[in-house]
């Protein structure tokens, strides 16, 4: 299978320097300035494989973004090695430049007052794209998107989904090998949430496009990856399958008891009752439903279930488990995988 992306000991420092308040703090800094190194990006590497979809995700501030520039060639790496597509981004910016797209959820690359089909023409001559291969892919559009149903209007007036739609097409239209997703789905209802995954799911399957992901809404990542890169202050701190991240991670389990009235609710003590046994047990109260989380290799479902149905009136149970939104949060929280 051909390697799209090598990345080896990427690290990525930015350096500032100290002020001192006060006009002699001021003068003092302009000739003896403290240097404050920070970095970035720490030692991170990885290789995503053609036809790869690959989620990139950690807390803001985790170094996700500063990779990213690198890898599109706008940034320039302190130190380390990248090859994308078996170029080096930073120095083949233009050349790399047709080999990629880029998507942001919260900003446009389009032309704010020109009509849609006005945007995809000009991007049509900024990308070299012949006559008979923008008809393909508009039409192409067309089918997945509906674009003709407001292809005419300007991109201002667009509303978010339209918008997002409009970006995706246009990030597709020099047909990349690699796209790079940045909160694809941010502020969609999730009708047009479905409908982005769906696309993104058939423009790999199609193409054999290689995707990069970074999202904070973990439903993207669940319904699109089946890898997870995770990256927390600079670090790369998990590299694997979305499933073995639960399986190693997800021993949490979550048990749903709908009341028949609220009041019940104050008839037990979860947290006294087995936090012996389960330090971590937690417990949540909302609309008449009590959820009681905790760690399935301390605590047996048959002991909460027990306990609660003796105690209270109950008139459903639902058994789930926990998020993979909850599991990265309990990683970040702990500091290590």
């Amino acid at each position: 299978m051909m390697e799209m992306i090598k990345v080896n000991n990427l690290r990525k420092e930015f350096i500032t320097y100290e002020k001192q308040p006060g006009l002699k703090g001021m003068i003092k800094s302009f000739f003896n300035a403290k240097k404050i190194i920070k970095t970035a990006v720490n030692d991170v590497s990885f290789h995503i494989n053609e036809g790869e979809i690959v989620g990139y995700i950690g807390p803001n501030g985790a170094g996700k973004s500063t990779t990213i520039k690198m890898l599109t060639g706008i940034l320039t790496p302190t130190s380390g090695e990248i090859f994308v597509n078996g170029l080096i981004p930073y120095k083949s910016r233009t050349i790399n430049a047709k080999n990629i797209g880029v998507v942001f959820g919260q900003r446009s690359q389009l032309w704010w007052d020109l009509p849609l089909n006005e945007s995809f023409t000009v991007l049509k001559e900024i990308y070299q794209v012949n006559d008979a291969d923008f008809k393909e892919r508009m039409d192409f559009f067309n089918q997945i998107f509906g674009l003709q149903e407001f292809i005419k209007q300007p991109v201002r007036q667009l509303s978010l989904g339209q918008r997002m739609k409009a970006d995706i097409a246009a990030s597709l239209l020099h047909n990349p090998k690699i796209i790079f997703f940045d909160e694809p789905t941010i502020g969609l209802d999730v009708i047009a949430k479905e409908k982005i995954r769906q696309t993104i799911k058939e423009i790999n399957k199609k193409f054999k496009t290689t995707i990069i992901l970074t999202t904070h809404d973990l439903s993207d990542i669940e319904e699109l990856c089946n890898r997870i890169i995770l990256i927390d202050k600079g670090k790369l701190i998990y590299d694997g399958d979305v499933d073995n991240i639960k399986e190693r991670y997800g021993s949490k389990k979550q048990v749903k008891f709908t009341l028949k009235t609220e009041e019940d609710f104050f008839k037990v003590d979860v947290i006294n009752e087995f936090s012996h046994v389960d330090p971590k047990i937690n417990i949540k109260f909302e609309d008449n439903t009590l959820s009681v989380i905790f760690n399935k290799q301390l605590l047996g479902i048959k002991d909460i279930t027990a306990y609660i149905l003796n105690k209270l009136d109950v008139v459903d149970i639902n058994i789930e488990e926990v998020s993979l939104e909850s599991i990265i949060k309990e990683i970040y929280k702990d500091g290590l995988i």
